[in-house]
């Protein structure tokens, strides 16, 4: 069998009706959700299947949300094919889900902490303050450059791939960094429909709240080695957990290198477990020799499974 990691998707991904087939189908999901519904005190499960939009838009829903879909899924997976990955890693929010895989946190405690960190978030910078923008066609150090340049807090907050940079920061800005990244030849710049600027310096008052729910968090050593955004390093102790998801609320997401490290595992074949496939286009602008499966209903669990049938029988 091939060596398979599997990555997590985090905010951005969600939408109204995901994991539907799933809860409708599965013991196990349908007592997730009843389970995440008694954690955040509200049913969660029928914000995820009915919506409104609006409200699962919210920063403090999506990220229990998405984290409650990828948990199910993984573990619907597990259930019909009883499979090791060789190393897990998540985008943003998505590194509680693999923290949660690895065995580092139980479920309990990392639905409890997402709500609270999309509180944190969202509570850090008054809304109309802060916006964040992609910028398309331009490297990581030329992006890296042009924020620089700039009066105010601007600053790199996603490396997505090699020609998407997310930036964040206050608004004046931001928008005078789109405006030099479109001077310099960049082939698209948009602003992104997100509440705050994420994984910037203005996030610290959520990054000092965080670190405060997680002193109270039992964290154990990974099982699995998780690549972590901060640095692309891995997460091998419950140390390494806790200042990891502390550091990625103020710190940019460093998913071209997440990626490159993982290949350091010999992967070749991803999952991307969650809502939505975002993470797979991403993957494949990093290194297209990585085969990535995204995987958010049941046909594609069930063309999961078949995968991993298929690589034990070669």
């Amino acid at each position: 069998m091939v060596n398979t990691a599997v990555v997590f998707p985090g905010q951005g991904s969600q939408f109204v009706g995901m994991g539907r087939e799933l809860i409708e189908s599965s013991v196990k999901a349908k007592e997730r959700v009843e389970e995440a519904n008694d954690i955040v005190g509200f049913n969660i499960g029928k914000l995820m299947l009915e919506g409104p939009e609006s409200e699962l838009n919210l920063t403090s829903n999506t990220q229990p949300s998405m984290l409650l879909i990828s948990v199910m899924i993984y573990e619907e997976i597990q259930a019909q094919f009883d499979f090791t990955p060789v190393a897990l890693a998540g985008h943003s929010l998505g590194e509680f889900s693999a923290c949660w895989a690895a065995g580092a946190i139980g479920f309990s405690d990392a639905i409890k902490l997402v709500k609270k960190r999309g509180e944190f978030m969202q509570s850090a910078v008054p809304v109309g303050e802060g916006i964040m923008a992609a910028i398309i066609g331009l490297d990581a150090d030329a992006v890296t450059a042009i924020c620089d340049s700039i009066e105010g807090v601007v600053e790199p907050a996603n490396f997505n791939s090699p020609e998407q940079v997310v930036i964040g920061g206050r608004v004046a800005a931001v928008k005078q960094a789109m405006k030099v990244a479109s001077d310099k030849g960049a082939k698209k710049v948009v602003s992104l429909s997100v509440s705050a600027p994420f994984h910037t310096s203005l996030m610290e008052p959520a990054g000092v709240k965080l670190a405060r729910e997680l002193e109270n968090i039992s964290l154990t050593d990974p099982n699995i080695p998780v690549v972590r955004n901060i640095d692309a390093k891995v997460n091998k102790t419950s140390k390494d957990v806790r200042n990891a998801l502390t550091k990625q609320v103020t710190g940019c997401v460093l998913w071209v290198d997440c990626i490159k490290k993982l290949k350091e595992f010999d992967v070749s074949l991803a999952f991307e477990v969650g809502a939505g496939r975002v993470l797979t286009g991403l993957m494949r602008r990093i290194d297209r020799a990585l085969k990535t499966i995204p995987i958010h209903s049941v046909i594609d669990i069930n063309k999961a499974v078949e995968e991993l049938n298929g690589q034990t029988r070669r």
